[in-house]
């Protein structure tokens, strides 16, 4: 009934009053008990807040234990002139809380500045952001003023005798600079989980790398860097490439010209491919003749495995169109490949499985030297191997395959309603149901999709490490063939490595268990962690610059975000 009804109206001056009133009444309880429950919203709330606020970084105390006698430096900042600098650049918490908390821990005394003028650090710090600059190309993030004020600075001999107001200034610029510096050269500007790259980014205290470059004085600083081996090395191709590229665009090589070419010939062709074999340094720069002389033959060997071909020695149209690729194409390769390693893990010391889906290579370090490789199969593009990261904690020999709800309703169900025998033909079984679906596995034996053994690291995608009764697979240049898993051309050898620790298994004992009719499970004593990554450039162990497709088109979509058409 409405409140605006007329017969309602009149009800209350009839025999309806009673039950106005008890309306009135049950409206008024309402009312009340919204109101507690109010309160009660707001006394939750202001307990979220405490919560979160008790999650954020904890601020760093004032350390008065630094007083003037012991103090490095006597030039100061005044606290009120830092506040004042926060307030004024209107500085995020986040950065705010990284300045009060690197100036409390030092009692305020300047970092870069001393009463000789630039400290060593500062020197180096700004070679270090130059050369980051001249390598990333990236613009947005230089601040031209305060490089030319430090570059002017370094170039003439200063004694600070005064604090001034502008010196407090440079100071706290130059901190704010690099608190920006660290995250975009050591951290990465872009988001990899937005391109499907789930391995933890790699964690970093730019106050407690700031702490360490002061305190050593800038020195050891390839040390210091947060990065890993494969950067350093991939940088320092990077900076070479950059050369190649100042000379322009070079001309493209004639396939059909080089497949009329032996050793032995000379022509103007085998000139320009000698100088492509160099740029790529696969050939030495002293070989200048145009003679396709046994150099060269070695050289295309080389830069076939540079590609990840098959070592024929010959040139060929996917040798020649890879090293036909614009100079410009590599080096936005490269610089993809350097985000993904600035989101990498450093190395641990003991020992790590690395998974690279472009190179089809799995490999395994002990001590941060590589001790093992061997050739992967990986997923197909339309069942993509996942990026990430976790920890083998068990090894099963003679494994069972629980085939998973995907694979069971694409491709089993169907052959099932074709042939009633085709479970027992594949050596599989049917073992309960579920959502509707039967619940299918393949019992172990030398047709198991999974091989003889599988290793297990705990994930929500399904996806571990196994043999293959396919081993034909291992022969091809490309190999993305799964469902997602990967496959191993090589795992007893892998198995035989991990299980060093445990004498009791022999080789002898080893193989019995992959040939048993059960399956047998092995927990690791120290699981060891497993990184699935994706590079398409790296340099090797061995000084090589490598190049891959991407298989999976995830450097075209680092592309748009790194180098936006504008």
């Amino acid at each position: 009934m409405s409140f605006f009804n007329p017969q309602f109206i009149n009800n209350i001056y009839s025999n309806d009053l009673p039950i106005f009133i008890t309306m009135k009444l049950k409206l008024r309880s309402i009312f009340t008990i919204s109101r507690s429950l109010g309160l009660l919203l707001i006394l939750l709330t202001s307990l979220f807040f405490v919560r979160c606020r008790q999650k954020e970084v904890k601020k760093i105390a004032r350390d008065v234990t630094i007083t003037p006698k012991n103090a490095v430096t006597k030039l100061l900042i005044d606290s009120m002139e830092l506040e004042k600098y926060i307030t004024d650049t209107k500085l995020d918490d986040s950065l705010a809380l990284r300045l009060r908390n690197f100036y409390n821990s030092r009692n305020f005394q300047f970092a870069w500045l001393t009463e000789k003028g630039l400290a060593e650090q500062t020197k180096v710090f700004y070679a270090l952001d130059k050369s980051y600059d001249s390598t990333s190309r990236d613009s947005t993030k230089n601040d031209i003023a305060l490089r030319n004020q430090l570059s002017g600075l370094i170039s003439k001999d200063t004694v600070i005798t005064a604090v001034t107001p502008s010196l407090i200034k440079l100071e706290l610029e130059l901190t704010q600079h690099f608190f920006s510096f660290v995250t975009n050269a050591y951290a990465g500007k872009v988001d990899p989980a937005a391109l499907q790259w789930y391995i933890p980014r790699k964690k970093i205290d730019a106050v407690a790398l700031l702490d360490s470059l002061v305190a050593k004085k800038g020195a050891g600083v390839e040390e210091w860097e947060p990065v890993n081996g494969y950067y350093k090395t991939l940088n320092k191709e990077l900076i070479r490439w950059y050369s190649i590229q100042k000379r322009g665009s070079w001309p493209q090589l004639d396939l059909a010209e080089l497949k009329k070419i032996k050793e032995g010939d000379s022509a103007a062709v085998v000139l320009q491919l000698k100088q492509r074999l160099i740029d790529f340094g696969d050939l030495s720069a002293e070989d200048s003749t145009s003679n396709y002389t046994p150099a060269v033959t070695a050289a295309i060997k080389k830069a076939q495995l540079q590609f990840g071909y098959g070592q024929t020695g010959k040139s060929d149209r996917a040798l020649i169109a890879s090293l036909n690729a614009p100079v410009e194409s590599r080096i936005q390769q490269m610089l993809i490949n350097l985000e993904r390693m600035r989101w990498s893990p450093l190395m641990p010391d003991g020992k790590l499985i690395l998974v690279n889906i472009p190179e089809y290579k799995l490999h395994v370090f002990e001590a941060k030297k590589e001790v093992l490789n061997m050739g992967i199969v990986v997923g197909k593009a339309a069942n993509q191997t996942v990026i990430f990261s976790n920890t083998l904690k068990n090894i099963v020999f003679s494994p069972y395959w629980n085939i998973p709800p995907s694979i069971v309703r694409a491709e089993i169900q169907p052959e099932m309603r074709k042939n009633r025998n085709f479970l027992a033909q594949k050596n599989m079984e049917q073992y309960g149901f579920s959502d509707g679906l039967p619940l299918i596995r393949q019992k172990p034996g030398n047709t198991n999709s999974l091989g003889r053994v599988k290793f297990l690291f705990p994930n929500s995608y399904n996806i571990y490490l196994h043999d293959t009764p396919a081993k034909s697979l291992f022969s091809e240049d490309k190999r993305a063939f799964s469902h997602g898993c990967i496959r191993l051309a090589k795992p007893r050898t892998l198995a035989e490595y991990l299980l060093a620790d445990r004498p009791e298994w022999t080789t002898e004992k080893i193989d019995k268990a992959m040939n048993s009719k059960k399956e047998i499970w092995v927990t690791m004593k120290v699981p060891v962690p497993v990184i699935i990554a994706y590079f398409t450039s790296w340099v090797d162990k061995n000084g090589l610059l490598n190049f891959r497709e991407d298989i999976y088109g995830h450097d075209r979509k680092m592309a748009e975000q790194l180098f936006p058409i504008k």
